[in-house]
This record gives C-alpha cells, sequence and structure tokens, in this order.
C-alpha cells in the first residue's frame, strides 16, 4: 500500500530539486554587473520625475473593493446557473435574495458617493 505512493515520493522530491535550482543557479549563472541605470526603479527607461511612494485616494481602493465584491457575485452566479434546473424555484428564490442584497450594497455604496470620481 505504501508502494503507490513511492512514485508521488519522487515526483515531490523532483519539484523539490527543480525548485532548488531554479532559485539559486540564475544569480550564479547571470552575476551582477549594477550600473546607476539598472538601479533605476523604472524598467522603460523614463527617468523618474517624483518619488514611487505617494498617496492614493480612497476612491481607488473603494473601486477595487467594488470590483472584488461583484466579482464574487459572479463565481457565485456561474454555477447556480449550470445547476438552476436541480434547484427549481427554491434556487432561483435564493440567487434573487442574493443579487437584492447586492444590489441595496450598490445603492449604498453609491449614494455615499464612492462612484463619483470628480471629487
Amino acid at each position: 500500500m505504501l508502494s503507490d505512493y513511492f512514485p508521488l515520493l519522487i515526483f515531490l522530491a523532483a519539484v523539490f530539486v527543480f525548485g532548488l535550482i531554479a532559485l539559486f543557479l540564475p544569480p550564479w549563472l547571470a552575476g551582477s554587473r549594477p550600473t546607476a541605470a539598472k538601479d533605476l526603479p523604472y524598467e522603460s527607461g523614463i527617468v523618474p520625475r517624483s518619488s514611487a511612494r505617494r498617496r492614493f485616494a480612497v476612491s481607488f481602493y473603494l473601486t477595487a473593493m467594488l470590483f472584488i465584491v461583484f466579482d464574487v457575485e459572479a463565481i457565485f452566479i456561474y454555477p447556480w446557473a449550470v445547476i438552476l434546473h436541480a434547484l427549481r424555484w427554491f434556487g432561483v428564490i435564493e440567487m434573487a435574495i442574493f443579487v437584492a442584497i447586492l444590489f441595496v450594497a450598490l445603492i449604498y455604496v453609491w449614494g455615499k458617493g464612492a462612484l463619483e470620481w470628480g471629487s
């Protein structure tokens, strides 16, 4: 029974060895020749005009969180749609409640002005 897991053990050992090789071999082969141009924070060749550590408006973070919320909604709606026929009316009512809660959240956020970019 334990011999059934031997190929898995060999695979895990190979993955571990490959990970170590991929981690330590490239810096050793490539070497290091730092220059002033290589030490710049941008790789596109554009000389930076200001510090990369600047403050962002809270609206960026609110928009990102809203995107995540509605992305999770889409993740929940897809499997529901796949098994809708098996769920019958219970599934329809359940998803209607779920979408209604998210709609109320959207109205709340809209009312708070999180979707306004002018200010």
